[in-house]
C-alpha cells in the first residue's frame, strides 16, 4: 500500500486538531544497534514522523542511516538537511528549508538553486519550509553553521512578523528551532504569537526535554513537536512526551 503524501498527513492532522511527534535522528550519532532500538521505540510509542539530518555531518552515514530507518519503521521519513549534500531518494520527502530568520543569502535561496535540479529529478516530496532559528540560550551548531543571527528569545513580535512574511512568500510549513543542545525550548509566548500570525502548520524543536514542555508548546499552538538528543540518550522518555502530545 502506497504511503500518502507527507504534506497530506501533516495538513490533515492540523485540520483535525491532532498534534504530532517527530523524532529527529542525526546520522552521525547512533550506532546501528542504537538506531534500530530508537526506531522500535518510535514505533511502539506512536511517533508520527522521523526527521533525518544534522547541521554538520562528519562522516558519510546518511544513506546507511536512511536504509536502516526505512527497514525498521513504516512512518514517513523526512530529510532535515543541514546542507545540499544531505539529499537522498531513500527518504520519503525533504523539508526544503529557507532560513527566513537570518540574512544569509545562501540559506535563503543560494543553496536551493543548487539543490533544485536534483530534487526535480528525484522521487522526494518537497515541503517548502520556513526555518526560523531562535536564540534559546546558547550558540548551537545550527546557529554557528548558518552564519546568521537567531531570533531574540524575548521578542515574540519579531518572530510573528517573520512568520507572516514567510506565509506571504508562499512557504507552507514553519519550523521554529532552538537547535540541538539548546538550553531551553522556544517559549510558549513566542509560539502563541506565531500561531496568531499564520494559519500554516508549525513545527518546533530544540531544548524540549520533558512532557510538560512539549505539552505547553502544543497548547500554545505548535502542530509538530520535534525531539532528538533526548531520545538518543533516554528512549524511555518517548512514551511520556508522546502521550502528552497526543492527548491534547
Amino acid at each position: 500500500m502506497e504511503m500518502p503524501k507527507v504534506s497530506h498527513i501533516i495538513d490533515g492532522a492540523q485540520q483535525q486538531g491532532k498534534k504530532m511527534l517527530a523524532v529527529l535522528i542525526d546520522p552521525d550519532k547512533p550506532s546501528e544497534k542504537e538506531l534500530i532500538e530508537l526506531c522500535i521505540k518510535a514505533s511502539e510509542n506512536g511517533a508520527d514522523l522521523i526527521f533525518v539530518g544534522g547541521s554538520l555531518l562528519s562522516r558519510d552515514s546518511l544513506e546507511e542511516c536512511l536504509r536502516t530507518v526505512k527497514a525498521h519503521i513504516s512512518i514517513p521519513v523526512l530529510l532535515f538537511p543541514g546542507s545540499v549534500l544531505q539529499i537522498s531518494d531513500q527518504a520519503d520527502g525533504i523539508l526544503f528549508l529557507s532560513l527566513i530568520s537570518g540574512r544569509n543569502p545562501d540559506l535563503l535561496i543560494g543553496n536551493h538553486v543548487i539543490a533544485a535540479p536534483y530534487l526535480k529529478s528525484s522521487k522526494l516530496e518537497v515541503l517548502p519550509t520556513a526555518y526560523m532559528l531562535v536564540d534559546c540560550g546558547t550558540t548551537t551548531t545550527a546557529i554557528y553553521m548558518s552564519n546568521s543571527k537567531a531570533l531574540p528569545y524575548e521578542k515574540p513580535d519579531i518572530a510573528a512578523c517573520t512568520a507572516m512574511a514567510g506565509e506571504f512568500l508562499g512557504l507552507r510549513y514553519f519550523y521554529l528551532d532552538g537547535g540541538s543542545g539548546a538550553e531551553k525550548a522556544v517559549s510558549p509566548q513566542m509560539m502563541k504569537a506565531v500561531r496568531k500570525s499564520i494559519d500554516r502548520p508549525i513545527i518546533v524543536g530544540g531544548g524540549i526535554r520533558d512532557a510538560a514542555t512539549a505539552r505547553s508548546l502544543v497548547e500554545a499552538g505548535a502542530d509538530v513537536i520535534v525531539v532528538g538528543n533526548l531520545f538518543e540518550k533516554n528512549p524511555e522518555a518517548m512514551a511520556d512526551i508522546a502521550k502528552a502530545i497526543h492527548s491534547f
